[in-house]
């Protein structure tokens, strides 16, 4: 920071300039001068005033580096771009939805060999094979990692994802499938994938192993959270060990659409008093008023319990899925909040800033 100082420095006449011994002097790695032009005035009293215009430039202070709540240490991002992809392989790749479910999506795992270090809540992208139609490769297409950072294998040498295909109809009537979903749910073991990434940190889980951790799913936003819960459940790690809650709602249209509830239901049994598991299956249930059951619908149950936790330094909100999921839980909150003399918008704010609210949709 540079600031102008203006100083009158009254010397004596005799031409001795020299410095009494009890002179401190401002270390030079602190303030530096810029060398300006000096102006002499005359003065009676036998001495003469020296007016000193100097340009003074002082360090700035230190930033106080933010502490993250988030197991951010040594997260690794961008380590393989477009230009110069990861080449795995499919191990495995199977359809995890029922034949009845309106739409099929797929759980993959990809070799890494260890070369693609991830974290949980992490993505990858992944470049499709072939051209589009300007004959140009693919774009990427990013995909929240559904595994853990050991992998589904437990040796840190895979990758895994949970892709629903993309086949819709356009408004000529034309059907229309996504080129990278259905590249994915198409391999077969043994062929090659290329990836970039890892990307992101927004998803991280909490440092704090006694906190509450509610994550909030539709469809294959569940990835994140499946990657969060083998690690809190499935796996024993020498330096953490999951001590607080983590409640679980998960929204799909049809039972036949419910991703991995057999694996969230043994976590239930192995550890009733720290995981909580509620489903919305919006075309097979409703309310007391009758109303279908979306996720917001099924939190609505739970309004009172939910925005206490909210009031707490210790929980933590993780969201991910279709992006309209986040206004119905906003019209829950608000009401609450709004009764409590708080104003949700800003509260919510609060909790961004604080990494208590997290939120990738698409």
């Amino acid at each position: 920071m540079a600031t102008a100082v203006s100083a009158a420095v009254s010397l004596p006449s005799s031409k001795s300039t020299s410095f009494s011994s009890r002179t401190s002097i401002i270390s030079t790695d602190k303030i530096n001068f810029n060398k300006v032009p000096l102006y002499y005035r005359n003065v009676s009293g036998g001495s003469r005033l020296v007016s000193i215009r100097a340009q003074v430039t002082t360090e700035a202070p230190a930033k106080v580096e933010k502490i993250s709540k988030k197991q951010d240490e040594g997260v690794i991002v961008n380590k393989f771009r477009p230009k110069e992809p990861y080449v795995g392989r499919c191990l495995l790749n199977t359809k995890i939805t029922g034949d009845d479910a309106p739409g099929e999506t797929w759980h993959m795992v990809f070799s890494t060999e260890g070369e693609v270090p991830y974290r949980e809540g992490q993505s990858i992208g992944v470049i499709a094979d072939g051209v589009d139609a300007n004959g140009k490769p693919h774009k990427l297409r990013l995909y929240s990692i559904a595994s853990s950072a050991l992998g589904d294998f437990g040796d840190s040498k895979t990758v895994s994802l949970c892709v629903k295909r993309l086949v819709y109809t356009n408004d000529k009537g034309e059907e229309v499938k996504g080129v990278c979903s259905n590249f994915l749910c198409d391999l077969k073991p043994g062929a090659e994938v290329k990836i970039t990434g890892p990307v992101g940190k927004e998803m991280l889980m909490p440092k704090d192993p006694n906190a509450t951790v509610i994550m909030l799913a539709t469809g294959t936003g569940i990835a994140p959270f499946r990657s969060f819960l083998w690690k809190m459940f499935f796996e024993k790690h020498e330096d953490y060990k999951f001590n607080g809650t983590a409640w679980l709602f998960l929204g799909v249209p049809t039972s036949s659409s419910l991703l991995y509830k057999e694996e969230f239901e043994k976590m239930k049994e192995k550890a009733p008093e720290n995981f909580r598991l509620d489903f919305a299956v919006s075309r097979e249930q409703t309310n007391e008023k009758g109303e279908k059951m979306y996720i917001q619908t099924r939190m609505a149950q739970y309004a009172e319990e939910l925005w206490t936790l909210l009031q707490k330094d210790n929980t933590f909100i993780y969201m991910c899925g279709l992006k309209g999921m986040e206004q119905g839980i906003d019209e829950i909150m608000s009401g609450l909040a709004e009764r409590d003399g708080i104003v949700w918008a800003d509260y919510k704010k609060q909790l961004k800033k604080a990494e208590q609210w997290n939120v990738e949709v698409y």
